[in-house]
């Protein structure tokens, strides 16, 4: 008698999906705040589950953060925290009021950008439970620590200094004003929410 092969699910065995996870977040019944994030790039998304497939409600890529100003590396902690904050300006858009934040398979590690782009986008309104962002601190997510590391560097170690920030330099940035494009991004962003 042949014995059937039971298989796995094609997106949990390709490492794409968790559906312990999946099917414990949809259980709450709100949307989810699904936040990934690549070498370059921070993705935040509203996605709304239904019987046909999920739903996006609002989303926001860090590389829109450049048409709003913003300079510097779109993958850093400051650039998940606008990009939450895009994402939950957008939110309102979609009349969403609270959601669970949906980490896939990334590790929960405190004042992580996953829990930097969960701040920003509650920080609009957008209830989303996520107790390791208290640990990040207001320095952190305006980047004060890059600018005090770029201001050590630069005078201990010039050459490693010209090395560590050479995109920021060649496209005439400087890192130690990390702080005020941040402040002046963040401002954009929440004035377009009126």
């Amino acid at each position: 008698m042949k014995r059937r092969k039971i298989s796995d699910f094609r997106r949990r065995k390709s490492n794409q999906t968790d559906y312990r996870k999946r099917l414990s977040l949809l259980k709450s019944g709100k949307p989810r705040l699904v936040v990934r994030k690549s070498l370059k790039n921070i993705q935040v998304q509203l996605v709304n589950y239904t019987d046909s497939g999920d739903t996006i409600l609002a989303s926001a890529s860090s590389t829109e953060l450049n048409k709003l100003g913003w300079n510097y590396s779109c993958s850093n902690i400051p650039a998940a925290y606008l990009t939450g904050l895009l994402c939950g300006t957008r939110s309102k858009v979609a009349k969403v009021k609270a959601a669970v934040l949906d980490t896939g398979l990334y590790r929960p590690i405190a004042g992580s950008k996953l829990y930097a782009a969960a701040k920003g986008a509650s920080d609009t309104g957008l209830e989303v439970p996520h107790g390791d962002s208290e640990k990040l601190s207001e320095e952190r997510l305006s980047g004060a620590h890059i600018a005090s590391y770029a201001e050590t560097l630069e005078k201990d170690n010039k050459e490693k200094y010209e090395s560590q920030f050479s995109h920021y330099i060649s496209s005439k940035t400087n890192p130690k004003d990390i702080q005020k494009q941040f402040e002046a991004t963040k401002k954009k962003i929440m004035e377009a929410k009126k």
